[in-house]
């Protein structure tokens, strides 16, 4: 403490112990960090607790922790009325009794490190993974995104490896990207061709709402050892609670931030981020938050995009979070509210569509619907002029599929028709890989070898 201040702390002839006390917190009365503010449950429900004598020193987003009889319990702070606040707890059963102190706690509990690197985490930045315990680094507080004018400007394409995204949807790093299907089309298999791709540096995995029995699957098997090794895994699964599933893509985002800020360029993949909207949907609703669109609070469409756009390229001389999310399209209907507003936060979008896979064809990329905005950032001159050639023949294919299952298609009475007719089938062959098959290192080579080599042995391609 400065000489200066120090006859601040001497007592006075008029002082009691408690002015001196009192004097003395009066100094640091904007740091909440040195006092721990409690309260006391009076009111529980399934989906929150309400907690009484905290609400001057609390603020949205705070974490409080309490004691039951199994342990320690935690939550979020989620409203603030004049004389209480609503906690949604973390834990599927917090444990919670009338009476029971609850504290706020001064630490977010977020400090990422290095050595995150091949770990898996939980919403809370705690191992479980059997590991041994993380390795702390610096705190980082809630991100905000970078001011416009001071990111970098997106220019440089790089391979996914999948041949059908980087022919018709390139992607640069730095883009935000979604891909939209219903379940089980496929979505969670071109995820992890994705996260597989050698063009980053780190790879940060957000799992939300997967069944617990998929979580080991798609990290050893579907994303392997050698891609696991330079990725930290953040899962909140199925029957965890809301804030946690709520949290996961928080974290997953937080950790990705982090290594950008290394200077790292960083592969974000979140699936899903519907699932991500189903939990702020629930939180919102416990809380009283009336539905707006199709049960949907509104506060659900402003969560979305301060997450999202929190991704994206860094500011000079930092890295970058190239952001590939997952969208569940409940019914199949890629109109519905949380998905029509991620379309249009995001950079572009692939469509996988149940109908290319029920004809065996993964992965069951739509590319016709399927579009990135930052592609001619990624192409060459002959590569764009290529895909629109490409498209325009698979649009012409695609139209006509009824008039030649009626047998209405007369050969030669329209060249186009033909050439699509002959093309498109062997294209689609050449568009179909599986993990198993590695990625491909020239796309648009493959393609033009494969329909030389079926063009040298004559053979004539099913419709």
């Amino acid at each position: 403490m400065a000489a200066a201040d120090a006859h601040l702390l001497e007592p006075t002839e008029r002082d009691t112990p408690l002015h001196a006390l009192e004097r003395t917190l009066s100094r640091f009365s904007n740091d909440r960090k040195l006092l721990r503010n409690g309260g006391r449950i009076d009111e529980i429900s399934p989906s929150h607790y309400r907690v009484r004598g905290i609400s001057a020193a609390a603020r949205l987003g705070d974490v409080v922790e309490h004691r039951s009889s199994a342990g320690p319990r935690s939550g979020e702070i989620v409203r603030i009325g004049p004389d209480d606040v609503l906690v949604a707890p973390y834990e599927t059963n917090p444990d919670a009794g009338i009476g029971d102190p609850v504290f706020i706690r001064t630490s977010s509990g977020a400090a990422p490190h290095l050595s995150w690197r091949g770990r898996v985490i939980n919403a809370l930045g705690k191992p479980v993974d059997g590991k041994g315990p993380l390795v702390t680094g610096e705190e980082v507080s809630p991100g905000t995104p970078p001011p416009a004018l001071a990111r970098q400007r997106v220019e440089t394409g790089f391979r996914t490896g999948v041949r059908v995204i980087d022919i018709f949807t390139p992607i640069c790093f730095g883009q935000r990207l979604g891909i939209f299907a219903g379940s089980g089309v496929g979505k969670s298999t071109l995820l992890a061709m994705l996260a597989a791709a050698e063009a980053f540096d780190t790879v940060v995995v957000g799992l939300v709402g997967e069944r617990g029995r998929e979580v080991r699957e798609f990290l050893e098997d579907t994303i392997g050892p050698k891609s696991l090794a330079k990725t930290v895994a953040v899962v909140a699964t199925s029957d965890e609670s809301a804030m946690m599933r709520k949290r996961a893509p928080e974290m997953s985002m937080r950790v990705a931030e982090y290594f950008r800020d290394q200077g790292h360029r960083v592969l974000l993949v979140i699936d899903s981020i519907t699932r991500f909207a189903h939990a702020l949907r629930e939180v919102a609703i416990g809380i009283g938050e009336p539905p707006v669109a199709r049960g949907y609070p509104a506060s659900v469409f402003t969560d979305l995009p301060k997450l999202l756009e929190r991704a994206g390229p860094g500011t000079d001389g930092r890295g970058s979070i190239t952001a590939i999310l997952s969208v569940l399209v409940d019914g199949d209907d890629h109109n519905d509210p949380v998905a029509d507003s991620i379309r249009g936060i995001l950079d572009g979008h692939i469509v996988l569509s149940r109908k290319i896979g029920e004809q065996g064809r993964f992965p069951a990329v739509d590319p016709l619907a399927s579009i990135s905005r930052l592609a001619p950032k990624a192409w060459t001159k002959e590569q764009r002029a290529l895909v629109i050639k490409l498209r325009s023949l698979i649009a012409r294919f695609e139209d006509t599929r009824d008039i030649r299952l009626l047998g209405a298609y007369q050969p030669g009475a329209d060249p186009d028709l033909d050439l699509a007719v002959k093309q498109v089938p062997l294209i689609y062959e050449a568009l179909t890989q599986s993990p198993q098959d590695g990625p491909s290192a020239d796309p648009f080579a493959d393609l033009a070898r494969y329909l030389k080599s079926r063009e040298r042995a004559g053979e004539e391609p099913d419709e």
